[in-house]
């Protein structure tokens, strides 16, 4: 297992009140020394917004334990996916979503650097993300909890360890 997260730039979207109309975002890029640099982070990733296991179950629950996993010394938690920032923020407006920080890897580079870029094709996805969670100090990954299975047009989806739940459970018990 790799021992840091990957050095990537991330191309996210955020809010600037000073600009008028419908869409009122900007484009800012944000280094994974930003996220996690002096932070301890919470990082899951799922194959793709709006898609069923991640939009029912996954995200869904590690923003209801948000509360909790904060009261384990988490800083942070977030869902990533190899989706634009477009995607992702729209994804995140239609679960309600709250607390958890909605981070594109539009590129897939991160997931790449990670180890867990699959192909999807055969569900028409395309690159996309394993299902993985990790929990991660100041850029150091401590623990990963990775799916069974990866392999490149997988026939199934697997998710039985990267669930908000046992990453809380590690996090109680470490």
């Amino acid at each position: 297992m790799q021992k840091r997260v990957p050095n990537v730039t991330f191309k996210t979207r955020v809010r600037n009140d000073a600009i008028e109309g419908d869409n009122p975002f900007e484009w800012k890029d944000l280094t994974t020394e930003e996220i996690f640099a002096g932070k301890n982070v919470v990082v899951f990733s799922l194959p793709g917004a709006f898609t069923p296991t991640c939009s029912s179950t996954h995200l869904p629950r590690y923003e209801e334990l948000y509360d909790d996993l904060k009261a384990q010394g988490v800083d942070e938690v977030i869902c990533l996916s190899v989706n634009d920032a477009f995607v992702m923020y729209q994804w995140g407006l239609k679960l309600g979503r709250k607390n958890v920080f909605m981070l594109p890897d539009g590129n897939g580079e991160f997931t790449r650097k990670m180890g867990m870029l699959v192909d999807k094709s055969n569900l028409g996805f395309g690159m996309r993300s394993w299902r993985y969670s990790m929990y991660v100090e100041d850029g150091e990954i401590k623990v990963l909890f990775a799916e069974d299975g990866y392999t490149d047009n997988c026939p199934t989806d697997p998710f039985e360890v990267s669930d908000a739940d046992t990453m809380l459970n590690y996090l109680k018990n470490r």
